[in-house]
């Protein structure tokens, strides 16, 4: 799906590292801005929601994409895995491995209902399309890339990771204002007592780091670079935050009558114009549809791996059993397939944080 031979020519020269240094940020960057975060929706759950102790909960989510990123890299690159079954063997054991494998591949599922449902909801809330549309749409794109090249989705997620940067700027500037960067509003809905705000920052990095590990697994496992991988790591959590950052405050001035919208930053945008609007709304859906196609390429090869079956096959019957599931809707998936995968995803978190780093 992403660059996973970004770093092979990372000891060319300084022109060459730090391109490569950029492209493994774009890539770390492009595997978490799926569907609840180019949408907003996952950052309305997990921070906007907590009013202004949303804003420290994104300093230590940044704080652990740079150093939980990297370190998954760097210690993939060191034990040369091939696939997240070999870091997971690696980190767990050979017998924990396999059920944090197991859990892997449900996540990677669950994640892609979400996104297949995501793209429902832009064409039924955003477009005034019907539901379905949007849904049998990606499916039949979906299935048609996947019998393709994915170099094509490699080309995607190089453009569309800058033009929702670009799009975020707007979005910054707009949001700042006439009030200043941090406006009155009179809602809260956290304290400091609330132990919630408190965890979601581990549970939101969790999540992320459960399914981005099959692709950044590779990405470090394939460079030749380690120190590519290392700021490659640290740029992409400092780039991951700062996009946390405009988005949750964004937000915050439409708080609470925003939390009723599926895409509630495209309900941001709308205000900048309806070109402004449509454009972005292409680019949600360039994220989300880029997500799509890389997870079901993950669970298919995995299936293929475990059974010798027809590639086609496989690739329709994920497909076909990702839209049973997204008939959910958008907002229900994502509230609460979200936050299980995240604690879940906190064994991960917690083994890796404690997990010595193997020697070069």
């Amino acid at each position: 799906m992403n660059f996973v031979s970004a770093a092979r020519n990372g000891k060319k020269g300084r022109p060459s590292f730090t391109a490569d240094v950029l492209k493994i940020a774009a890539t770390y960057i492009g595997t978490v801005v799926g569907a609840g975060f180019a949408s907003g929706q996952s950052i309305l759950q997990f921070f906007t929601v907590n009013g202004y102790l949303g804003l420290f909960g994104i300093v230590v989510s940044t704080a652990l994409f740079s150093w939980i990123g990297t370190k998954m890299m760097v210690l993939s690159h060191r034990i040369k895995a091939f696939s997240y079954q070999e870091f997971n063997s690696y980190l767990f054991g050979p017998h924990v491995g396999k059920a944090a494998n197991a859990l892997t591949f449900v996540i990677l599922f669950g994640v892609t209902t979400v996104m297949l449902s995501g793209t429902g909801s832009i064409f039924e809330e955003r477009l005034g399309l019907p539901y379905q549309l949007g849904i049998v749409t990606s499916l039949v794109l979906g299935y048609l890339v996947m019998m393709g090249d994915m170099k094509g989705i490699v080309a995607a997620n190089s453009l569309v990771v800058p033009l929702m940067i670009v799009f975020l700027a707007l979005v910054a500037v707009f949001a700042v204002g006439a009030d200043g960067l941090f406006p009155a509003v009179a809602w809260r809905l956290a304290e400091w007592h609330d132990l919630l705000w408190m965890l979601n920052p581990f549970t939101y990095v969790a999540l992320n780091m459960a399914f981005v590990q099959s692709v950044l697994v590779p990405l470090g496992g394939e460079a030749e670079n380690e120190k590519v991988l290392k700021w490659g790591g640290f740029w992409g959590g400092i780039g991951l935050g700062l996009m946390l950052v405009v988005s949750h405050l964004a937000m915050q001035e439409r708080m609470p009558g925003i939390v009723q919208y599926d895409i509630p930053m495209a309900e941001i945008i709308e205000d900048l114009g309806w070109l402004v609007h449509l454009l972005f709304l292409l680019v949600v859906y360039g994220e989300i549809f880029t997500t799509l196609i890389g997870n079901v390429f993950g669970i298919s090869r995995q299936l293929q791996s475990l059974w010798k079956l027809p590639g086609n096959a496989v690739v329709a019957a994920v497909l076909a059993a990702g839209y049973l599931i997204s008939q959910v809707g958008f907002s229900p998936l994502l509230s609460y397939l979200y936050p299980f995968f995240g604690y879940i995803g906190i064994i991960l978190l917690i083994w890796l944080a404690v997990k010595k780093m193997p020697t070069r």
